[in-house]
């Protein structure tokens, strides 16, 4: 048995799915690309599925063909949109799949390929990423048969920045402009930030898988990480522990070593500010993860070699201390963390 693991809350998923429903007040694109934001992407879109999801986000073509089809009634859309001749295979076997056009070259290509067929926009409002420019929005609409409008909100984490009021206030036009589409714009923050950013259709992404992208923001923890202790060992006062020797120990110490390291998506950066669970015991870290192991201060707790301690991060605590962001420190976890549902 491998000796450390994730463990994912299904009906924590689905109660944050629920509460970003309710506070959007419209339907829910789920945001599954990056195999679920790390935590897999399958078991994401069934449980959201069975909850009422009809739409789901990936990034590429690819992610679309290695997800499979969603569910019944449900679609996937490629928020990369549609690049070229080696993606026409794909998207013919994958009739579900609309792409996300955001270049006038993007949309010339899907007409030409299926030519009726629906597929999506996004414009760019004011963050120069991906978008078509606004006066570019009719020509699109015009060559093909466009379902959703989309634009993507910069600062919607950042309550009070001004360019989120300004893409706000560019969207809308576009939305007057397109009035046979449908219009999405927010994403977790917005939904949490109110209704004025719903529009016909909500993507929510971080908020699903317990991150807490604004300040309104109420996510439940979905992941918890656990670990075997593999050795215990008593640490004389003043003894160091770890690589490099930066700590030392301020009394007689019991160490628990566990098989957990930034192998395991666990940074380094983040030892100074993660506790492990030992019964009701607080055990901190101590000294410098390793790339497959990392030091615990058990001296508190009963604890014996084989049992397990457990991690429930708090993502938007650990990236504020961190400076690590709540997406990094998601899609961060390595594959070879067997993931388990429960």
């Amino acid at each position: 048995m491998q000796p450390s693991r994730l463990v994912l809350d299904r009906t924590a998923l689905v109660a944050n799915y629920r509460w970003h429903e309710a506070r959007a007040g419209v339907p829910l694109a789920a945001a599954v690309k990056a195999d679920g934001y790390g935590l897999g992407a399958r078991p994401v879109v069934a449980a959201l599925h069975a909850a009422g999801c009809r739409a789901f986000l990936v990034s590429t073509f690819a992610e679309a063909d290695a997800l499979g089809h969603p569910g019944e009634g449900a679609s996937v859309l490629v928020l990369h949109g549609f690049t070229g001749e080696e993606e026409a295979p794909l998207a013919q076997r994958l009739p579900w799949v609309r792409p996300v056009l955001s270049t006038a070259r993007q949309v010339a290509r899907w007409a030409a390929a299926f030519p009726g067929r629906p597929a999506d926009l996004m414009v760019d409002t004011g963050m120069n990423r991906l978008g078509l420019a606004p006066a570019e929005v009719a020509p699109a609409c015009a060559a093909v048969a466009v379902a959703v409008v989309h634009s993507h909100l910069a600062t919607a984490d950042e309550p009070g920045h001004p360019l989120t009021e300004r893409q706000l206030e560019r969207f809308r036009e576009v939305v007057a402009a397109t009035p046979g589409a449908a219009h999405a714009l927010a994403n977790s923050a917005a939904i949490a930030a109110g209704p004025r950013f719903s529009f016909d259709l909500a993507r929510p992404g971080l908020g699903l898988y317990g991150g807490r992208p604004h300040p309104a923001s109420d996510s439940r923890p979905v992941l918890r990480l656990e670990a075997r202790v593999l050795q215990l060992r008593t640490v004389p006062k003043g003894a160091p522990v770890g690589y490099g020797a930066t700590w030392t120990a301020p009394r007689p110490s019991r160490i628990a070593t566990i098989n957990l390291g930034y192998a395991d998506g666990v940074p380094r950066a983040l030892a100074p500010h993660l506790s492990f669970g030992a019964g009701d015991r607080r055990c901190p870290v101590v000294g410098r993860i390793s790339m497959d192991l990392m030091a615990v201060d058990v001296t508190e707790a009963e604890v014996s070699e084989g049992d397990w301690l457990v991690l429930e991060p708090d993502l938007a605590r650990l990236s504020a201390r961190s400076g690590l962001s709540q997406y990094e420190l998601l899609t961060g976890l390595a594959r070879r963390l067997p993931r388990t549902w429960r």
